[in-house]
């Protein structure tokens, strides 16, 4: 299959032209017009309309001429995926690798269906730069195959070059319910997903250590209601001499000591009351919902009941 998602094609046999929105088959196509209808067409009677690109596609044409960078201001991390919707064909998602380090990227990008691997990209990223990889349409995002992404730091200068990358990721669809942010280098809303984060390290001798700690006291978890208000007026008498850090600081300290008990009494949901206002503490609940191992999926709680002042996380 010469063609690929998000490709502008135009119909042979007719005056109309589209993008293609599925891949069938090896023979057959589906091409999406101006009307949003989505058309089944042989591969064969399209054809290509060159000179357009997906908004954001970004091309490299000097991967080599490295200028260099003095050390302090050398940017070692920030290696990202940033999805976003096709500006023409919005049932179309586009990854990109986004790199924000002052190193060049060799990176590849193998999908697994089901044991049966796909070679999708390899190539050159420069330092701040991105580059269109992959693409896919987002209803059919429970059939997704498994990404796996592999990238390797490269520089001239004399600086080490952190350890290679090798992310297996499966996406789920509580990856795209949280809200959209700015993509970096690419100007455009979207999901990102940051690739290069800091790995959990943990100390073998003290894990050893607290094997054979005489426990001084049972810990009692009071099990929490079933609606949690993260209002600072619920939590402080004294919210008014808060500064907004400390605010912020003292609601997510609730939010965690809440969800950890729900967890703790095998709860199958619990609602976080957090109003509307400027999105700020929404966001980072959905931010930290969305990376915890024991959350199934979490949604806009009641919209009558709450408007989009809640958020109702369902544990597994």
């Amino acid at each position: 299959m010469k063609y690929k998602l998000g490709d502008f094609v135009r119909f042979v046999d007719e005056k109309m032209e589209g993008f293609v929105t599925r891949i069938i088959d090896e023979q057959m196509i589906g091409v999406t017009g101006d009307d949003d209808f989505e058309i089944p067409v042989l591969a064969s009677k399209v054809t290509y309309v060159h000179g357009y690109q997906p908004a954001g596609t970004t091309k490299n044409t000097n991967t080599t001429d490295e200028k260099p960078i003095a050390t302090a201001e050398f940017a070692q991390k920030g290696v990202y995926i940033g999805v976003v919707t096709d500006a023409r064909a919005n049932s179309v998602v586009h990854f990109h690798l986004i790199n924000e380090t002052s190193f060049q990227l060799l990176a590849t990008l193998t999908t697994d269906k089901q044991q049966v691997f796909k070679g999708e990209f390899a190539g050159v990223i420069a330092p701040k730069s991105t580059e269109n990889i992959y693409s896919a349409q987002l209803a059919d995002l429970q059939v997704w195959p498994k990404f796996i992404f592999s990238v390797l730091f490269s520089t001239k200068q004399n600086i080490e070059p952190p350890a290679p990358l090798a992310i297996h990721e499966k996406f789920k669809a509580k990856d795209f319910s949280t809200t959209k942010k700015n993509i970096p280098l690419l100007n455009q809303a979207g999901w990102l997903i940051r690739l290069d984060e800091p790995e959990l390290v943990i100390d073998a001798q003290k894990l050893k250590e607290s094997f054979f700690e005489t426990p001084i006291e049972k810990i009692v978890v009071e099990k929490p209601v079933s609606e949690v208000d993260l209002h600072i007026e619920k939590l402080r008498d004294d919210y008014q001499f808060l500064s907004s850090s400390e605010i912020m600081e003292i609601q997510l300290a609730h939010f965690h000591k809440a969800l950890d008990a729900a967890i703790v009494h095998q709860l199958p949901d619990i609602t976080f009351i957090h109003g509307a206002g400027n999105g700020t503490l929404r966001n980072e609940l959905h931010k930290q919902l969305g990376r915890h191992k024991k959350v199934q999926t979490f949604m806009d709680a009641r919209k009558e009941k709450f408007g989009y002042g809640a958020t109702k996380v369902l544990l597994k």
